[in-house]
């Protein structure tokens, strides 16, 4: 059994492909048509004002004209996760929206349902020489667009299938001292005491404190700060797999994430490490990383290979024909003003943000083989998206000529010991063995 695979990272797409293509489109759509399963992650809601404007957005509140679907199709892509910080960016209905557009398509997606149970369930691809399985989970996201499950008498809530997580910061006692001082003072847990005292919640564990959203532990060690995946996220997804495991041949997970390690957006935060790792011992055989716009390092992990973030594929981001009330009145702007004059002051005229951040604009497609049971001939393809076109071209994908994602990539995944090699433009990623599945 032997079966392709090829990954594309975050897809915020505004602008329909011409009927010609565009220059590079044929290279990067036959190139993506070589491969068995095409996996794209879609950072878009798909309608037609179909659902209301959420409170709170992922940054842009994203949704484009469900006829893009098609202009993905177009790339070649066969698989598709929909759980991210956009997904729940127009509320229930859109996300709704967006499954029935997808759906009337045939398109094979994961990571948003009608329920949570719906949400969290693999979906599965069909291949020439095997079954497919994929599992969407996001770590970014708005709580509002969480999914809800269904009980014996209700029905769940639609939304995305989440990957929650804690942070704890491990301070000297000298530190969680002044800690405890700033919550009496600011009566900032005043809420969560009251629910101690009337019996709806247990007390604090002792040597650990909340400071409003934050939480602190005591610890006589060095100080350190530690993020941990929500233990019935992690285990709703590791029952999946399972699940999935037994269904089908090939088990992929993705996971959209920000999260970052301290101030170091290239590098994934600790829990996205537990979590993909968690993934592999499962049986999943690969994890797809996407969510900050860049890159972050490959790591091989036991039988598996895990892409902490492989970037964007499309980012059309300036081009969105609407934006709600929100996004206007929260920084002080008319909201009668047109759409490119709110984003020329957004970037302040391309001065700053994503605009002027160049590992925003270049990325990877790494493809793998799995075969009689073992990961191969791992490349990297990189590709550019035009940081410096105009507005109507920049975001578009075109394969890169350059090899600085590639040595990007190389940097970054030194921490976990995996070596890249760089011939003619492509990475390969140097095995010590072939990982056996």
């Amino acid at each position: 059994m032997k079966t392709s695979f090829i990954a594309a990272g975050d897809s915020f797409i505004t602008r329909h492909i011409a009927s010609a293509g565009y220059e590079g489109f044929e290279d990067l759509r036959t190139l993506i048509e070589q491969h068995d399963v095409r996996f794209v992650n879609l950072e878009m809601t798909f309608h037609r004002q179909e659902g209301y404007p959420a409170a709170a957005s992922g940054g842009t509140w994203a949704m484009t004209d469900p006829s893009m679907l098609d202009d993905m199709r177009r790339f070649g892509f066969n698989l598709f996760n929909t759980a991210n910080n956009h997904s729940g960016d127009f509320g229930q209905e859109g996300v709704s929206a967006t499954i029935r557009h997808l759906n009337e398509r045939g398109m094979t997606f994961a990571g948003t349902g009608n329920t949570l149970q719906e949400a969290a369930s693999a979906c599965y691809l069909e291949t020439r020489e095997a079954r497919v399985a994929l599992i969407g989970v996001t770590a970014t996201l708005d709580p509002a667009a969480v999914a809800g499950g269904q009980s014996g008498t209700m029905r769940g809530r639609p939304g995305l299938n989440p990957l929650r997580f804690r942070t704890i910061h491990h301070v000297n006692p000298e530190h969680f001292e002044m800690a405890k001082t700033l919550a009496a003072v600011s009566q900032i847990n005043a809420k969560a005491e009251l629910s101690i005292r009337n019996g709806y919640r247990p007390p604090f564990p002792e040597g650990t404190l909340p400071l409003g959203s934050m939480f602190f532990a005591l610890t006589d060690k060095e100080e350190y700060n530690e993020t941990v995946p929500n233990e019935k996220d992690l285990s709703r997804t590791i029952d999946e797999i399972r699940n999935a495991s037994a269904q089908a041949d090939i088990v992929l997970v993705s996971v959209h994430a920000h999260e970052m390690r301290g101030a170091d957006s290239s590098v994934a935060a600790e829990f996205v490490e537990t979590f993909a790792r968690a993934c592999i011992d499962a049986g999943a055989s690969v994890v797809i990383g996407h969510g900050p716009h860049e890159l972050r390092g490959i790591e091989v992990y036991k039988n598996g290979l895990i892409f902490y973030s492989i970037g964007n594929f499309i980012f059309e981001t300036e081009t969105v024909a609407l934006q709600p009330f929100d996004a206007f009145s929260s920084k002080g702007l008319p909201i009668d003003m047109k759409i490119g004059d709110y984003m020329d002051h957004r970037s302040r005229n391309g001065t700053r943000g994503y605009i002027v951040q160049e590992n925003i604009w270049r990325a990877v497609m790494p493809s793998w083989t799995i075969e009689d049971g073992r990961i191969r001939d791992v490349r990297l393809y990189p590709i550019d998206l035009a940081q410096h076109g105009t507005r109507s071209q920049r975001g578009i994908p075109k394969l890169s000529r350059s090899n600085a994602a590639l040595e990007h990539l190389r940097n970054l995944s030194e921490r976990y010991g995996t070596d890249i090699e760089i011939r003619e433009g492509v990475g390969y990623l140097q095995l010590n063995q072939d990982a056996a599945l």
